[in-house]
């Protein structure tokens, strides 16, 4: 059986922690990451009724979207239903791991999700996220360059967009002086040497830093390696808050919103006044969305579909788009399928499931 560990690897490469936002807290929040895996249970939130489930279905791993432990605990006496539900998973050798903004932040991740449900295509990041990125630059023996680009990129460096082994390359004349105490590769000690070099440059994501730095230094013929890494203000293109695109053909707004209804299994939604004009471009945000009201009028979005809004940011639509509030665990939902199907897909022989418990604590009265 995989270890804990090896399903966090798989969760930690589709969604890399650094992408979370400074206040959230995803990653394993209890258990020991080398324990043995013995199942899998996908859930929105790890509740109770949660663990409750995964003991009785044999699963010691919860993979929750939203961290049950968001601030400090500083007691766990059972008062609540977040110390209630630490207890029963540590007194059940229960792990819970949170993937929560990390996935928010990618384009496939849980906006992905929604916009497969309404079919939205050309699909762009509403706000992106800076700070991800990092160049290497590196100088290398011109016989010694091809070995080098190659280690770099089987680490992960050089990925652009969806182009990979990107580089720029510029040959020129390094000089060294090797002192006592040295194996030089090339050249004498105590002589200064030229050496025809290369300059290699790549982009590399932040949280590749280590494993890409590792791996040159690694298949670099020299014992002193000349090199700078430095951060960056270019974003991905598929990095950050919600997203938007277009639907394939326009929409009468009342169609629209009755698919959405339809789609997302919806009793009812909140929105602006309709504006009587065609849906084209839709924009999205799973879960509290106000924050980009902005950016999707920025984006020209016909609506604009989330939850939680508050009474007075439905005035923000300023007459120009819809806001439909569509409810937060509604907007979410799907994360769960993204979840399984992820780790089924890597751990195809091995019990993977959804929970079935409804954790949306939120009802309507019909």
């Amino acid at each position: 059986m995989p270890t804990i560990a090896a399903a966090i690897k798989v969760l930690e490469e589709l969604a890399p922690p650094s992408y979370q936002e400074s206040y959230d807290n995803c990653g394993l929040l209890v258990g020991y990451a080398a324990a043995e895996c013995k199942g899998i249970l996908c859930t929105l939130d790890a509740t109770e009724d949660v663990i409750a489930e995964a003991i009785e279905k044999g699963c010691n791993l919860v993979v929750a979207h939203h961290p049950i432990i968001f601030g400090g605990l500083k007691k766990i006496t059972g008062r609540n239903y977040v110390e209630r539900t630490v207890i029963a998973a540590i007194k059940n050798d229960i792990a819970i791991y949170a993937i929560h903004t990390n996935l928010d932040n990618l384009l496939t991740g849980v906006n992905g999700k929604m916009a497969d449900k309404l079919g939205l295509e050309n699909r762009k990041v509403l706000l992106h996220r800076q700070n991800n990125l990092l160049k290497l630059a590196v100088f290398v023996p011109e016989a010694d360059a091809d070995k080098v680009r190659e280690a770099i990129f089987k680490a992960g460096g050089g990925n652009i967009g969806k182009y990979s082994e990107c580089s720029f390359n510029i040959k020129g004349t390094g000089t060294f002086k090797a002192g006592e105490g040295t194996n030089p590769h090339i050249g004498e000690i105590g002589k200064r040497e030229e050496a025809n070099e290369e300059k290699i440059e790549v982009i590399l994501p932040v949280y590749k830093r280590d494993v890409v730095v590792e791996a040159m230094l690694e298949a670099h013929p020299y014992e002193e390696v000349a090199y700078d890494v430095v951060a960056l203000t270019n974003y991905f293109q598929e990095v950050g808050s919600g997203l938007y695109g277009e639907l394939p053909e326009p929409m009468v707004e009342k169609d629209f919103l009755n698919m959405v209804k339809e789609q997302f299994g919806l009793q009812a939604l909140k929105h602006t006044p309709l504006m009587g004009k065609p849906v084209k471009t839709v924009a999205l945000c799973g879960g509290a969305g106000s924050f980009l009201i902005k950016n999707a009028l920025g984006a020209k979005a016909d609506i604009y579909i989330t939850s939680d809004i508050k009474y007075h940011e439905f005035f923000d639509a300023e007459g120009r788009m819809v806001i439909a509030d569509i409810g937060h665990y509604e907007s979410e939902q799907f994360t769960v399928d993204l979840l399984h199907d992820v780790l089924e897909a890597n751990f195809p022989n091995f019990a993977v499931l959804k929970s079935g418990v409804r954790t949306n604590p939120v009802q309507y009265f019909m």
